[in-house]
């Protein structure tokens, strides 16, 4: 994999693993379209991956420090909200179970199945389609996160799960179940984000003893801190957008994933 490669394939990690429209679809198709098809048989591709994956989590752990410390605090019996703070992390364990138990026994068999670039564009507009529906069947958020309920967050934790196909979006996914359950948008976002951090930080410890570390190198260093500061770009912004945003908010990006997938197969059959 050569520098340019590395780098944007870390700014598209970054920036897609947050976006509503799957970072991990854009990272089977891209490298087709763009006749980079060898770089996922090189043999830093895999840390690589692992080490921008921990960039993003790192990013949304610095911004979300206040929640994760004031969740530390609760579980100390500290602090005003202990008792709100203390239940809204058992529901983010909750919400986090689902995905974490389907892609221990299943990630390799979904992946494999699903991830060829004809099939991961054909998800993308599949998730497009799950966008624009979900802006027309969630209900009106009505809910603060200190009245989700158990049903609700397991219901996020299952939304969660899809997006183990290449193609369909985490936080698209999660940010319709939210919604769908009747939490406000930036309520759906943020315990959007707060259940990928453990997700993202497990997915990718999980792979670090398998690698040769002697592959880490400059390359890796420079995958680490593009991602991260990608993500954390990419999460001010869309916090504040679904902040300001309460109709519609999720149609740009289901536009954006149809025509991005009609575009990638026309183009990969002309291939």
């Amino acid at each position: 994999m050569t520098f340019l490669q590395a780098i944007l394939i870390s700014i598209l990690q970054g920036v897609t693993e947050l976006f509503p429209i799957s970072s991990l679809g854009h990272t089977v198709v891209l490298p087709a379209l763009l006749g980079w098809g060898e770089i996922e048989k090189s043999a830093n591709f895999l840390p690589l991956i692992v080490i921008m994956h921990l960039g993003t989590a790192v990013a949304l752990l610095i911004y979300f420090w206040r929640d994760w410390f004031d969740f530390g605090m609760a579980l100390l019996g500290k602090g005003e909200r202990a008792p709100q703070e203390r239940r809204i992390f058992i529901l983010l364990i909750l919400a986090t179970i689902p995905a974490a138990l389907i892609g221990f026994f299943l990630e390799k068999t979904l992946r494999a199945a699903f991830s060829s670039p004809m099939l991961a564009a054909i998800f993308l507009i599949v998730n497009g389609v799950m966008l624009l529906l979900g802006e027309r069947v969630r209900g009106v958020g009505k809910q603060s996160l200190d009245e989700l309920t158990w049903e609700g967050a397991l219901a996020i934790g299952l939304a969660q799960a899809t997006a183990l196909i290449p193609g369909i979006s985490r936080s698209g996914a999660t940010i319709i179940g939210g919604t769908i359950v009747g939490l406000h948008y930036k309520d759906a976002a943020r315990f959007s984000f707060l259940m990928a951090t453990p997700i993202i930080f497990g997915a990718a410890l999980h792979q670090i003893p398998k690698l040769d570390h002697s592959q880490f190198g400059g390359l890796a260093v420079m995958a680490f801190v593009v991602s991260g500061l990608c993500a954390y770009a990419s999460t001010t912004f869309l916090m504040r957008y679904f902040k300001s945003h309460d109709m519609g908010a999720l149609n740009p990006f289901a536009y954006y994933c149809a025509i991005f997938g009609f575009t990638a197969i026309a183009w990969l059959n002309l291939m």
